[in-house]
């Protein structure tokens, strides 16, 4: 007869693995639950030694920074997630844009996300990578000079950085794009063609690119292509 024996969650983030069986409370766990799962498939994790910083901001979209961001904690990277005049714990509302038919996509309220770091003072040098979430937020980012100037000195120095959906208005204002070669949601291709980039279609809506330091991808349906394209550009390997 199987006995099953609960575990209390201490937090939502709690993840228990016995034997082959790994449960977690909720999807806040998801960077311990998966490398739980990885572990017990017999995988190795290498190259993860990396410190990646995640440039936020109001109504940012949901899956554009959960995902990411979870992936690579789950990776072992330690990352962080900044917006401009916030601090360490505040938090950003999301919002979900899903694709169900209509002409452009939809937009529905999404999670609370909490940042991990504070805006001020923040030293680009201390990371290896930047990611920008499309959404809602890049819009008003763009306008915003530090954020411009963060953006060019990582692109400057050529670390790598991954932009997805509506992030690509962020890169365009800073005018980095000249020369480039990426993609984005099909509503921004203005920007990155008047950015001075080539813009490479986004068929289907999940294909992401590299183009040297650069990762690009249309929406979230493409995280699959846009994570494993960034963890090639910072050197970080999953085997089994």
């Amino acid at each position: 007869m199987l006995v099953l024996i609960g575990i209390e969650p201490e937090t939502m983030k709690a993840c228990v693995a016995d034997g082959n069986i790994i449960t977690g409370a909720t999807y806040e766990g998801h960077p311990e639950l998966i490398q739980l799962f990885v572990k017990a498939l017999g995988g190795k994790i290498t190259g993860s030694d990396k410190k990646i910083l995640f440039l936020c901001g109001d109504f940012m979209e949901d899956y554009e920074v959960t995902v990411p961001f979870q992936s690579l904690e789950a990776l072992g990277c330690h990352v962080d997630a900044v917006c401009p005049k916030k601090k360490a714990g505040d938090t950003c509302p999301t919002a979900v844009h899903d694709f169900e038919g209509d002409q452009t996509y939809s937009e529905k309220p999404g999670h609370s996300f909490t940042l991990t770091a504070s805006y001020e003072g923040l030293d680009a040098s201390n990371y290896d990578a930047l990611v920008i979430p499309g959404g809602r937020a890049p819009e008003y980012l763009a306008l915003d000079e530090t954020v411009i100037a963060l953006v060019k000195e990582f692109m400057h120095s050529k670390k790598p950085v991954a932009s997805i959906c509506h992030g690509q208005q962020i890169l365009a204002a800073a005018g980095v794009l000249k020369g480039r070669k990426c993609t984005a949601y099909p509503a921004v291709k203005l920007n990155v063609v008047l950015g001075g980039a080539t813009w490479l279609e986004p068929d289907p809506i999940d294909r992401c690119y590299t183009h040297e330091n650069l990762v690009t991808g249309a929406a979230w349906p493409g995280h699959p292509q846009f994570i494993s394209q960034l963890m090639a550009l910072l050197g970080i390997r999953v085997s089994f």
